[in-house]
């Protein structure tokens, strides 16, 4: 039995699923990931990206990190995928419990996903500093330098985690809860380098850690299952 056949049955055996996924979900959907070798930390800019998605390139430098946000982070055209898809479907039909995403592109809610944990935030959402109004993905698009708030002219921030941010405390518990819940527990398409969100592994207590992911990680010793290969390829099979 193949590694994919093992998985689909694995799956057909399952309800209570809980998918946890990085930047490899989206990079079939044309959103560039960080790490990969034409991924966003090979770009060109002054600073790197890890510095300036930090809290205090936004706080000190904050037209450039918009410069960077609406050029690299700001993907509205791209659609949902396979993976999106099938992942929505298990949902639908009871046997998956949660998404939890490191992802900021709301694409699994694209696909009609809805119990969506996001660790960093979404795009999607940002608010006015001063006044508290929320504006959507376009709004900073099609802003310019730094966008302001049209009722009050304040600054306004992504609803999203930047390095030296904490996740939100709701958010990381409902995690802990679903995944240690979990009869079955999917990784797809992260390096699991960044903590706290790596961490969330460890509350997993079953026997069904499966692992997708085109290179090796940390993690893959702890894997029941280790599939090394693109999330469409093994989500593709999926029948619902």
């Amino acid at each position: 039995m193949s590694s994919i056949e093992t998985f689909l049955q694995m799956v057909k055996e399952s309800d209570n699923i809980v998918f946890f996924g990085g930047a490899g979900v989206s990079t079939e959907s044309g959103i560039p990931d960080f790490r990969s070798v034409d991924g966003l930390y090979n770009q060109k800019y002054d600073y790197p990206p890890e510095t300036i998605l930090s809290h205090s390139f936004y706080v000190n430098h904050t037209e450039e990190f918009y410069r960077f946000y609406r050029d690299k982070m700001l993907c509205l055209t791209a659609k949902p995928n396979t993976t999106h898809y099938k992942l929505a479907e298990l949902e639908k039909a009871g046997k998956l419990k949660a998404v939890v995403t490191q992802n900021i592109d709301g694409l699994h809610q694209a696909a009609g996903s809805k119990n969506v944990l996001e660790l960093h935030g979404s795009v999607h959402r940002n608010y006015c500093r001063k006044c508290g109004k929320e504006f959507d993905a376009e709004y900073i698009l099609n802003s310019k330098g730094v966008p302001v708030c049209d009722s009050c002219g304040g600054q306004i921030k992504p609803d999203v985690v930047l390095y030296e941010e904490g996740l939100n405390q709701q958010t990381l518990e409902d995690a802990v809860y679903y995944i240690s819940h979990a009869d079955m527990l999917i990784i797809g398409g992260t390096s699991l380098a960044v903590y706290p969100a790596a961490g969330l592994i460890d509350y997993y207590r079953g026997n069904k850690l499966v692992l997708i992911n085109k290179s090796t990680t940390s993690m893959d010793s702890r894997a029941d299952l280790l599939i090394q290969a693109g999330l469409g390829e093994v989500f593709g099979q999926v029948r619902v």
